[in-house]
């Protein structure tokens, strides 16, 4: 009997041990959540980095990078000097949140990229790559504007759709493809929301009006392509 409960003990060790191994940092509840105050001395930071050395403290990335990451913020500039350490949600402390800046000529600001929808996307794009090399094109199902197509997820042998999470409303948004088979996320419904709820915005037909949500919000619209209004709503900007 006293075999069996040191064997009990060691087994409830270890199962603490391995569980810990398993629950990476990232999945942490404090790692998952934009904390204003986060935000907000990372702003400042940037804002001293900025005055001190008339320089972004930002990693450098390619022309054709995506704009909303295309300014990836280097915390390596920041601390200690002027901010103590990275932000815990951010990537380099574990997080799930990439910061980033935008509006940098005019007002740099500092807004966040969850990691987790870029994983959804990266998920959906090696599923539409594996398809397309079995097939020799992808899987286009209807034409929602020029460029732009449904994903047929029967085709693929998906029970059903793929969607991801909104920062911004907290609902479900789908995917499409370009004329590329190149994934992204469609924010139709959430710009839209957008619109009736800024009646003030000075955007018109023709403008990219993604920053709605950029301005409006912690978030960036990610694998985004450009938008505009078109009768109080959110379409497809395509030329």
């Amino acid at each position: 009997m006293k075999r069996f409960a040191t064997k009990l003990v060691l087994w409830t060790s270890l199962v603490t041990l391995l569980s810990g191994c398993l629950y990476p940092e990232s999945q942490k509840n404090e790692n998952q959540i934009p904390y204003t105050d986060q935000i907000q001395s990372v702003q400042s930071a940037v804002e001293q980095y900025q005055e001190n050395k008339a320089v972004l403290p930002i990693k450098t990335r390619d022309q054709d990078t995506p704009i909303y990451q295309k300014y990836p913020i280097d915390f390596k500039k920041l601390v200690p000097a002027f901010l103590q350490q990275a932000p815990g949600n951010s990537f380099e402390k574990g997080g799930v949140f990439q910061y980033v800046l935008i509006d940098v000529e005019e007002n740099p600001t500092v807004r966040l990229i969850d990691l987790v929808t870029i994983e959804k996307v990266k998920d959906l794009q090696l599923r539409i790559n594996d398809y397309r090399r079995k097939n020799d094109y992808p899987p286009f199902k209807d034409v929602l504007a020029k460029d732009r197509y449904s994903i047929d997820y029967d085709a693929m042998g998906m029970d059903e759709e793929m969607t991801v999470k909104s920062p911004f409303t907290n609902e479900q948004l789908p995917f499409f493809l370009d004329q590329n088979g190149d994934v992204h996320i469609d924010y139709t419904n959430d710009l839209t929301k957008a619109i009736e709820n800024n009646p003030e915005h000075s955007y018109q037909n023709g403008d990219d009006i993604r920053d709605l949500l950029a301005n409006n919000s912690f978030f960036v619209p990610v694998a985004s392509v450009p938008y505009t209004i078109e009768n109080d709503k959110a379409v497809f900007l395509v030329k």
